[in-house]
């Protein structure tokens, strides 16, 4: 119904349930769109102009409109929303814990790991996410331009370095940096030791954070 608004940013605020919402003035009207945090955090101050991509529902009879920074990011929301159970706070909480492209290909892969990471999401929705995504998001993905990185661990070593550095601390878009870097940049063959790593992605991941600070 409604493909997209460009207007002004009147006010950024978290309602009651701790969800963003933008107000946004488009043409002297204001506009009430709930947004992942990512988004919030990336939007100007109050005054600045942005295009916002939308989708619009109808939830017990109360118009809604949600509100993305791209075509992809709504597309996959849509797509979340789809699957049985998910509804639209578990369908944010995973766009705003994973990069896109990474989110895309943790479920293609069933990387349920990196999934349950996102607040209210357990492993049976995981899984489920994944079962019935995995098919669709593989055509999708090809049309929307998302590429798989080459760098990172062999298959068999990933959950168990992943676990490893979650459980240290380090957030699943963090972990999944790290190991791109390292794999694409530093050059660790894919089948080297858990451990070596677990060292090189937290060696990275201590120089990002001294920088940082």
């Amino acid at each position: 119904m409604i493909s997209y608004l460009k207007g002004i940013v009147a006010a950024i605020q978290k309602n009651s349930a701790n969800r963003h919402i933008l107000t946004l003035e488009v043409n002297g009207i204001g506009y009430d769109l709930q947004i992942p945090a990512k988004l919030a955090q990336q939007l100007p101050e109050s005054g600045g102009e942005v295009q916002i991509f939308t989708h619009y529902q109808i939830r017990e009879e109360v118009p809604l409109l949600y509100g993305f920074s791209t075509p992809a990011e709504r597309d996959l929301f849509r797509f979340l929303i789809g699957v049985s159970g998910i509804g639209s706070a578990l369908a944010i909480a995973l766009l705003d814990t994973l990069e896109l492209p990474e989110l895309v290909q943790s479920i293609i892969a069933a990387n349920v790991q990196l999934l349950i990471q996102a607040p209210g999401v357990g492993k049976k929705t995981a899984e489920r996410i994944c079962l019935e995504l995995k098919n669709k998001l593989i055509d999708w993905r090809k049309n929307a331009g998302f590429f798989v990185a080459t760098g990172g661990p062999a298959p068999g070593i990933l959950e168990e370095v992943q676990m490893t550095l979650l459980a240290l601390g380090y957030t699943a878009n963090e972990v999944s940096y790290a190991l791109h870097v390292v794999g694409e940049d530093i050059g660790l063959p894919k089948d080297a030791f858990v451990e070596d790593w677990i060292k090189q992605a937290i060696a990275h991941l201590s120089s990002t954070e001294s920088v940082n600070s």
